[in-house]
């Protein structure tokens, strides 16, 4: 119980963004630059890999993990938002943060932090990077909260960047065009560091050549390096059409992590990593699938991007099931919902629910959308409800999907 007293405080002393949305935003570092004076620097005492873009962020954050441990480093792992429990968010070696450990840094902090008044991400940024030096790892992940120049992550000077791609995401932070977004993301590119680049556009693309130029920065666009081989492509436990880009932005981070850092490449290493990077990070929730007959999968893929790729993958898994399809579907305020529901397959019976967020979009309105675009169902008041009327409704040869929403997922999962 002390556990999740400590989890409500922090969410209450430090509201969580994931929570509560743009109230929860604090622009620029200084609070992330005086807690980590206040712990004594302890970004400095390891190694670090920093990953940025707007989709594809966890999954290659995870692989990567995944192969610098197979490789025989002690990794950690820093990643966000959780699905089930917090304790998700900061892992060594695939192993989570102990849920004492988040209940004594709470209570020994909290004489400095209080009036500080610190966002949650700005405190469990610091926790992660204090609980890393402590554990003495050889290299940590770290994954970009939210932008990158801006990010409270950004104080790390890593051996590699790695930006997975951009779209539209976080407008109201980030920028209205793609070249904006790319400059907050291209913020984490550092003086003589190598960065790799998973996918461009014409937009984004001169925004990286011109940072990298401005930081003497070795820059790779993995689109001009194809590495994904059928045997990868095989070995790869992530499904679903969006992954063969990601594994080729994670195959090519390890090509240069090779070629540049002293990280020696060994393709059985590759292939043990992508067929185990589930077990040994933990990672869930990407083209999860849950049970068969029905089929269940659940993805948290939450933006116009991803469902370019998910509407896709949906529809493919639907025909080759033969049986009908489910979608239970919800989304958060932020995001372009309108331009998702064009997406959207017309033959689904879809069930419309909230996650347990302030930022979910209520589950009437979700359904007074869909109709005005010929979508068909029912509106339920929560994921559990939502999940409970299609496994209800479903035969043996059905497909049931659920997400539109990382908390949609969560609340699934949990």
């Amino acid at each position: 119980m002390q556990y999740a007293l400590t989890l409500q405080y922090l969410y209450n002393v430090a509201p969580a963004f994931e929570k509560v949305g743009a109230g929860a935003y604090k622009e620029g570092l200084s609070n992330t630059l005086a807690l980590d004076e206040h712990f004594g620097h302890p970004h400095t005492k390891f190694n670090t890999i920093h990953v940025a873009g707007t989709n594809g962020k966890g999954s290659t954050s995870h692989t990567l993990a995944a192969y610098l441990q197979l490789c025989g480093y002690k990794v950690g792992l820093y990643t966000s938002p959780h699905l089930v429990d917090f304790n998700e968010r900061i892992k060594v070696n695939g192993q989570p943060i102990p849920h004492q450990y988040v209940i004594d840094f709470v209570e020994q902090e909290r004489p400095f932090f209080e009036p500080l008044q610190p966002s949650f991400f700005e405190l469990t940024t610091a926790m992660a990077f204090k609980y890393f030096a402590e554990q003495q790892v050889d290299i940590a992940v770290i994954e970009v909260g939210l932008g990158g120049r801006l990010d409270c992550t950004n104080i790390i000077t890593p051996l590699l960047s790695v930006i997975t791609n951009i779209s539209f995401d976080h407008t109201g932070f980030l920028g209205d065009t793609l070249a904006k977004i790319a400059g907050e993301k291209a913020g984490i590119i550092k003086p003589g560091v190598p960065v790799v680049v998973g996918e461009t556009t014409p937009e984004t693309r001169p925004v990286f050549e011109g940072k990298a130029a401005e930081m003497q920065a070795p820059i790779f666009f993995a689109e001009e390096r194809p590495l994904v081989t059928p045997e990868y492509l095989a070995d790869f436990v992530l499904k679903g059409t969006c992954q063969t880009k990601n594994l080729n932005t994670i195959l090519n981070a390890i090509k240069v992590l090779s070629e540049h850092c002293g990280i020696g490449e060994r393709p059985k290493t590759v292939s043990a990593a992508l067929s185990s990077v589930v077990s040994l990070t933990g990672l869930r929730g990407r083209w999860e699938v849950i049970q068969q007959q029905p089929l269940v999968i659940c993805d948290t893929g939450h933006n116009l991007a991803a469902w370019e790729y998910l509407a896709e993958g949906i529809r493919t898994t639907a025909e080759r099931c033969g049986g009908r399809l489910h979608i239970v579907f919800g989304m958060v305020d932020d995001k372009d919902v309108n331009a998702v529901l064009d997406l959207l397959p017309h033959d689904a019976i879809y069930y419309f629910t909230q996650a347990d967020t302030h930022r979910a979009i209520p589950s009437e309105k979700l359904l007074s959308l869909a109709q005005s675009r010929n979508l068909h169902g029912e509106s339920y008041p929560d994921v559990k409800s939502a999940y409970a009327a299609a496994i209800g409704n479903a035969n043996a040869s059905d497909f049931v999907y659920v997400g539109g929403s990382s908390y949609v997922v969560a609340d699934f999962l949990s």
